[in-house]
């Protein structure tokens, strides 16, 4: 059986610089964020003295691009790793660089970038159906160009601009959580009795695409009858910038009258199950937060954001959370009654798998002015450092 390893290629203009990469998604911990690791292979008639630089970009959009007029910008690039890529680095190499060293020849050299483990996932939001430009969100770009020094303005016939993503995923089964369960209640003014309704789930952490069954247990000791219920998952999108700049989007809500009308006096034991994910209800809903897009990839609704430190929050451009939300609706007079309970909803952590010797190779190859480029004029780039 003859085994293939897939890499991701990328060309400068000029032909001159080729970047690959073995993945295009890297893994957050919490305490710390999987290295950014690949070969560039450099014409070495075309250096004349120059070096080769690399840098991971992370762009923080925050507004729409139509609106940046009069120099104003809704944009912050930020620099989270930088450093010259150099044929001394040939030590300490993973599996994946060996090889592509070994197949490449002498003019290829490897380089490892560290993310700071206070990086933000990817998460990208939603535009409207007649929005143009690039979409707010958190992005990352690995960025490979020649030069005098690190400073030096790139030219983009010999820079390299590639999209990659940060991303979490769930933790293990054995820390599933507790059980959420929350009871709320209503007192009526010049009226006898109270309302109660208990909300449970049998988990607390959930996997996207995961039906929620939700266990729903109404008492209605007073004179009011309930006339219909409303359950939803609810995206809470936090963008951190702005003091209130948060907002909630429902991704499926379920509106029923079965066990209604719950007289005075009456009992309902009912369990709804939801079932969030990315249809055709939501796809084009705007500012919905998706897990970050990569060319000729699908996504999917953006995973809850995890941090180890919440008093960090600011740093993250956007948290992403979800929460259950049921509704009794009393009629226009007597109100409503509301119960919540935040929910984990991410993609399951995949099972590590080994990497094949490489009998050959499978390149994906990125165009010079593909999708990743888009928006990221290179001249003008303006960076700021990110403390390790």
């Amino acid at each position: 059986m003859v085994y293939a390893l897939k890499v991701f290629k990328k060309t400068s203009p000029n032909s001159k610089v080729t970047v690959y990469l073995g993945k295009r998604d890297y893994i957050d911990n919490i305490t710390k964020i999987e290295s950014v690791d690949g070969v560039a292979l450099i014409d070495p008639e075309y250096l004349k003295g120059r070096k080769l630089f690399g840098q991971i970009v992370c762009s923080f959009r925050y507004g729409r691009e139509e609106d940046e007029v009069m120099g104003l910008e809704f944009q912050k690039d930020l620099l989270m790793a930088s450093g010259e890529i150099r044929a001394s680095q040939k030590s300490d190499l993973t599996k994946m660089q060996e090889r592509l060293i070994k197949k490449l020849g002498s003019n290829a050299f490897p380089f490892i970038f560290e993310l700071p483990k206070n990086a933000p996932p990817s998460v990208t939001l939603q535009p409207g159906s007649e929005a143009s430009g690039k979409p707010c969100g958190v992005e990352y770009f690995l960025r490979i160009f020649v030069g005098e020094s690190m400073d030096d303005r790139a030219h983009k016939r010999s820079s390299i601009s590639m999209g990659i993503r940060v991303i979490q995923f769930a933790p293990s089964q054995g820390q599933q959580g507790r059980q959420p369960c929350t009871v709320v209640r209503r007192d009526f003014v010049l009226s006898p009795g109270d309302l109660e309704m208990e909300i449970n789930l049998d988990k607390q952490l959930y996997h996207h695409g995961d039906p929620i069954a939700v266990n729903v247990v109404i008492q209605n000791r007073s004179n009011k009858t309930v006339k219909k219920l409303r359950a939803q998952v609810l995206q809470c999108i936090d963008v951190c910038l702005f003091e209130h700049g948060s907002y909630k989007t429902p991704v499926v809500t379920l509106d029923t009258s079965e066990g209604c009308p719950i007289p005075p006096g009456g009992t309902l034991h009912r369990t709804y199950t939801l079932t969030p994910r990315l249809g055709a209800a939501v796809a084009d809903r705007h500012g919905v937060a998706l897990g970050g897009r990569l060319r000729d990839e699908d996504t999917e609704l953006a995973s809850t954001t995890l941090m180890a430190n919440p008093d960090d929050r600011d740093g993250f451009g956007i948290v992403v959370t979800y929460l259950i939300k049921v509704r009794l609706f009393l009629g226009a007079l007597a109100g409503e009654l509301v119960g919540e309970l935040p929910i984990i909803m991410m993609h399951p952590k995949p099972n590590p798998k080994k990497l094949p010797r490489m009998d050959s190779v499978a390149f994906e190859t990125f165009g010079s002015n593909s999708v990743d480029d888009a928006g990221q004029d290179l001249d003008r780039m303006k960076l700021d450092d990110v403390d390790e």
